[in-house]
């Protein structure tokens, strides 16, 4: 199955508008978290073919010779890879800004698992904000396996290849995003393959009924 020959520009375009809402929602509930507001871009959307997929995100986090990435798969009849990328430093900037005390915190924990764990508490709220106004907007429920983080690792050893099915797809759904305090900036993607566009096409469809 061939998704460029699936989804429609007018898909693309409701698409865009639904993962709008749900980027906002994930930058909404993280505002509530920390003490600062984090800034989005339109969301972009684009079809590449599953090989070309990690020199696709290799090519959009250059310009951060190290990165941290949270990792979160999900499932349900929306199903797929959420990768959230942090610049460098990310997890010490994060710290600062989550933790009143961070000596205090740090003199009970190593600092690098106190690193971890901050890009991973972020991760979920991001993630999961950001999926799960998706599926509800869709009327789609879905499931979270724990997240995978991967600290401080040069960006081209990080996204490899082989991590997903050769003979697919993959729809990406980006945005990229900055702290407005704190050097912190990044992109989130959320990659999903052929399993669920069958099921997007007829939800975009139902979705936009409700406003026509």
């Amino acid at each position: 199955m061939n998704v460029q020959n699936i989804l429609t520009e007018e898909d693309i375009s409701i698409l865009q508008e639904i993962m709008n809402i749900s980027f906002g929602q994930s930058a909404a509930d993280l505002a509530d978290v920390i003490s600062t507001n984090v800034v989005l871009s339109v969301p972009y959307i684009s079809i590449v073919d599953v090989p070309d997929l990690p020199e696709y995100i290799r090519s959009h986090v250059k310009d951060y010779k190290n990165i941290n990435i949270v990792e979160q798969k999900f499932w349900g009849k929306f199903r797929g890879d959420a990768l959230l990328i942090f610049s460098s430093g990310a997890g010490k900037e994060l710290i600062s800004l989550l933790q009143s005390d961070v000596s205090e915190h740090a003199s009970a924990d190593p600092f690098d698992v106190l690193e971890r764990e901050t890009l991973m508490e972020v991760g979920n709220i991001l993630i999961g904000a950001c999926v799960g106004k998706f599926s509800e907007l869709l009327k789609d429920v879905v499931t979270y396996t724990p997240p995978r983080v991967v600290v401080e690792k040069d960006y081209r050893e990080a996204i490899t290849n082989g991590h997903y099915d050769p003979d697919k797809s993959a729809i990406i759904l980006k945005t990229d995003f900055r702290f407005d305090e704190g050097d912190v900036s990044g992109f989130l993607f959320l990659v999903t393959s052929n399993d669920s566009v069958l099921w997007l096409k007829d939800a975009l469809r139902t979705f936009i009924e409700q406003y026509e």
